[in-house]
C-alpha cells in the first residue's frame, strides 16, 4: 500500500470518502498501482490539503477547474492521489455515472465492504468489459478510446453492447483534445498487444477519427515484394517491433543469432526514457506506425512494366510524422525522434547493394546521418525487412540481417562514445588554414571527421595536412557515403 493512501486513511478516513476507480480494480486483479482516485463527499480542496499535510511534504493543487478535482503528490514521485467531488448525490450514483463497470467498484477509505452496485467484479473475474450505462460513451467520448486501451492492458473482452454504444460515440472522439487522446493512445502502443488494440479501435470507427492517416494505409497496394498492402505491412512492422522493444520477449525469427550477443546493450538502450512517458522502445513502435505514413501520397505505377512505387514516401512521411505527433500535442523531443525514425528508414536497405563490408566511410555516413536514431532506426529496419515477405524474400532478409548485425556493433559503440572526438577546433582551423568561418569550413570539419573515422587521420598534424590537400586537391579518393 502507498504512502499516498496511508495518508489519505488518516486524514479521510472517519469521513465520507471513497477508494475508487482503477486502483481498486487492480487490486481485485493482483496488480500493484502508485496512482489512486478518492471521492469525497465533501470539499475536495479541503481533503485534499488534508492529506497533503498528513502526508508530510506532498504537495496538492488543482487538477481540474471544470470538475473541481484535486491531485496530492509525493514530491520525489513515488506516487500521487486524485481527489474528486461525488458525482451524485450518494457514491452509488457516482459509480453509475463511471465509463466501465470494472472501474465502479468503491471501497470505504475508513473500511467497510465494497460498495459494486454494477457487478463490476463479476465482470472481473469473467475477462469482461462492460459499459456501466447506456449514456456512458456518450458523457466522454474519450472513453471510447479507453476500451481499447483497458482491452489492450488488461486483456479483457468488450460484450457486444459496449461495443455497440461505443461504436455509436466513436465519432464524438473529434471534439476530444489532443493531450487527451495521446494520453490514451501512448497506453495502447505501448501495451503488450498493441496491435490487438489497433484493430479494435478500426472495429468500432475510432481509428479514422484519432489516426486516420493509418486507416488511409487500408487496400495501398504494394510491388510484387511485398506480401500485404501498406496498412497489413504496417500492422506486422508493429508486431515485429513489439518483438524486438518488449523485455526478454522473443528474437524475430531468423534474427536470433543477430540479436542474442547484443541483446543487454539493445534492451539497456530501448529502456531508455525518451520523452511524454515513453522509452525508446516505447517511441520505436511509433515509428514502425507511422513509417509508411506516406505511401498513399506517393504511390506510382511505372508505365511499361507496371511497377508500384513510393519514391519519396521517407522524406514526406517525416513530414506527416510530425504532423500526426503534433496534433496529438506530443513534445518536440517526441516529434523529432520519430521523424527521424521515419525519415531514414530505408537507409540500411540501400546499403545492402554497396560491396560488403562497408567501407569505413560509408559507416560513418550511415551512423552520422542517422544520429540520434543510429540503433533505433536500425532495429526498424530489421522489423520492416522481416516483414516484407514477396518475391524474393527469403535471401533479401538473410542479406539485410547480416548488414545489420555488423551495424548494430558499429552503431552500438557510436552510441556509447559518440562521433570521434576532433582533432582541431573550427577557429583554429581557420586560422592555421586562413579560411573564413561559415558553411565551408563546416563541411571541412565534417570531412575531418569523417576521415579520422576511417582511419585516415589520427593526430593534429595529420588533420591539418589532410585539410591543406582537401582545399588544394579536393575530395580523397576512396568510397563516399
Amino acid at each position: 500500500m502507498s504512502a499516498g493512501l496511508d495518508a489519505a486513511r488518516e486524514a479521510l478516513g472517519a469521513g465520507d470518502a471513497w477508494l475508487v476507480g482503477g486502483a481498486v480494480r487492480d487490486r481485485l486483479l493482483g496488480r500493484s498501482c502508485s496512482d489512486h482516485d478518492i471521492a469525497v463527499a465533501g470539499d475536495p480542496e479541503r481533503a485534499a490539503r488534508a492529506i497533503a499535510d498528513a502526508a508530510g511534504g506532498a504537495v496538492s493543487f488543482a487538477l481540474s477547474k471544470e470538475f473541481g478535482s484535486w491531485r496530492v503528490a509525493a514530491r520525489d514521485g513515488s506516487w500521487q492521489l486524485d481527489v474528486d467531488p461525488l458525482r451524485g448525490a450518494t457514491v452509488e450514483q457516482d459509480l453509475g455515472l463511471r465509463d466501465f463497470t470494472v472501474n465502479a467498484i468503491a471501497e470505504p477509505l475508513g473500511g467497510g465492504a465494497p460498495i459494486d452496485p454494477l457487478g463490476g467484479a463479476d465482470d472481473l473475474r469473467a475477462g469482461r468489459l462492460r459499459a456501466a450505462g447506456p449514456a456512458s460513451f456518450v458523457l466522454d467520448p474519450l472513453r471510447v478510446l479507453r476500451l481499447v486501451r483497458i482491452s489492450c492492458e488488461l486483456g479483457l473482452q468488450a460484450d457486444r453492447r459496449t461495443l455497440e454504444l461505443a461504436r455509436g460515440a466513436a465519432a464524438g472522439l473529434a471534439g476530444v483534445s489532443g493531450e487527451r487522446i495521446m494520453a490514451e493512445l501512448r497506453r495502447v502502443i505501448a501495451s503488450p498487444a498493441p496491435r490487438k488494440g489497433l484493430e479494435l479501435a478500426g472495429e468500432i470507427g475510432a481509428l479514422g477519427v484519432v489516426l486516420p492517416e493509418l486507416e488511409q494505409l487500408r487496400g495501398v497496394e504494394q510491388s510484387r515484394f511485398h506480401h500485404a498492402d501498406v496498412y497489413g505491412h504496417t500492422l506486422e512492422v508493429l508486431d515485429r517491433t513489439v518483438e524486438l522493444t518488449l523485455p526478454g520477449g522473443p528474437a524475430l525469427s531468423g534474427a536470433q543469432a543477430l540479436l542474442a550477443p547484443r541483446r543487454a546493450a539493445i534492451a539497456a538502450l530501448l529502456a531508455e526514457p525518451l520523452a511524454d512517458e515513453l522509452t525508446r522502445g516505447q517511441a520505436l513502435r511509433w515509428g514502425a506506425l507511422l513509417h509508411d505514413v506516406a505511401k498513399p501520397a506517393t504511390r506510382e505505377v511505372r508505365p511499361g512494366d507496371g511497377r508500384v512505387s513510393f519514391i519519396g514516401h521517407d522524406r514526406a512521411g517525416a513530414e506527416v510524422a510530425r504532423e500526426v505527433l503534433e496534433r496529438l500535442r506530443a513534445s518536440e523531443r517526441l516529434r523529432r525522434h520519430v521523424a527521424a525514425l521515419v525519415r531514414h528508414h530505408l537507409r540500411l536497405g540501400f546499403l545492402v547493394h554497396e560491396p560488403q563490408p562497408l567501407a569505413p566511410r560509408t559507416v560513418y555516413g550511415y551512423l552520422s546521418g542517422c544520429e540520434p536514431v543510429e540503433v533505433d532506426v536500425t532495429l526498424l529496419s530489421i522489423a520492416d525487412r522481416a516483414a516484407t515477405r514477396g518475391e524474393n524474400a527469403g535471401p533479401a532478409i538473410a542479406a539485410h540481417f547480416e548488414l545489420a548485425g555488423r551495424m548494430l556493433d558499429d552503431a552500438l559503440r557510436w552510441r556509447a562514445a559518440g562521433p570521434p572526438a576532433p582533432l582541431l577546433r573550427g577557429d583554429e582551423l581557420a586560422r592555421e588554414l586562413s579560411v573564413e568561418v561559415g558553411p565551408a569550413l563546416g563541411r571541412l570539419l565534417e570531412e575531418l571527421s569523417e576521415a579520422r573515422y576511417a582511419g585516415e587521420i589520427s593526430t593534429r598534424e595529420q588533420a591539418l595536412a589532410w585539410a591543406r590537400r582537401r582545399l588544394t586537391d579536393g575530395p580523397p579518393a576512396g568510397p563516399r557515403r
